[in-house]
């Protein structure tokens, strides 16, 4: 009997399963002979937790171009794929492990590594789910992660390539460094705060002049942020056409 309403949760798996039978979204599949391709790698999602409406925006977009190419019967690939998102997800595996009363420092690399990996198979197995959920038309034969073998290794010899050609260096630079994970993170994961600060003023005494605090002719007032900074201090500039300080 004819439901009166229409059941996503009841129609849509049927449909998905009818296209995975037929190997549909396969590359290349229903392709004419010799025909152009048409690749999109899917902007992998973060394996450390659900996906959310921005992705589910994304990847109806790039569902509906693959799907339109499909049909005017160009070669299509949709290449699936997850990020391993390193500092995110070492912060998710050490809270876990806490809930255990189990410290990072308690496991050696190897040890907390291969916990890392049992949470990316749980973890990434979910977001899979959930795209094909949402009807994502990829590839699922070729489902990738950033750590794997060949793409870590392939991303190893892009850099040394690069590097040894010059277009890529290594140079002392600042760094947000954080205390807690000890590593360096990206601007992006940084959260910057508003503090009240305090401006400070050195009056820096004249040469050749007795200083004298009411007369400013007999030194030179620099405000900062940073007081630790005088102690490199070896001279002070100022602007010759400024009438404050022409007597200099």
């Amino acid at each position: 009997m004819l439901e009166k309403t229409y059941d996503a949760k009841i129609v849509e798996p049927k449909i998905a399963k009818v296209w995975e039978e037929a190997d549909a979204f396969r590359a290349g599949a229903g392709a004419e002979e010799g025909a152009e391709a048409f690749t999109i790698v899917i902007p992998p999602p973060n394996v450390t937790g659900s996906l959310h409406m921005g992705h589910a925006l994304n990847n109806t977009l790039q569902d509906i171009l693959v799907r339109f190419e499909r049909m005017r019967g160009k070669n299509v690939l949709w290449q699936p794929g997850m990020d391993h998102a390193g500092i995110a997800t070492q912060m998710v595996v050490e809270r876990q492990l806490m809930e255990k009363q189990i410290h990072r420092r308690d496991l050696t690399r190897d040890e907390f590594i291969e916990k890392v990996w049992e949470w990316k198979a749980e973890s990434g197995g979910a977001i899979f789910n959930q795209l094909k959920r949402l009807g994502a038309s990829a590839d699922w034969s070729r489902e990738r992660f950033t750590m794997d073998e060949g793409l870590s290794r392939a991303v190893l010899e892009v850099f040394v390539t690069l590097y040894k050609e010059g277009l890529i260096y290594k140079d002392k630079r600042l760094v947000n460094w954080d205390p807690k994970l000890l590593t360096a993170i990206s601007d992006l994961e940084v959260e910057q705060q508003e503090v009240n600060g305090n401006l400070w003023h050195f009056r820096y005494p004249v040469e050749g002049e007795a200083f004298d605090p009411e007369n400013p002719k007999t030194f030179i007032t620099v405000a900062t942020t940073r007081p630790e900074t005088m102690l490199g201090d070896t001279a002070v500039a100022v602007h010759p056409d400024d009438e404050r300080f022409r007597h200099l």
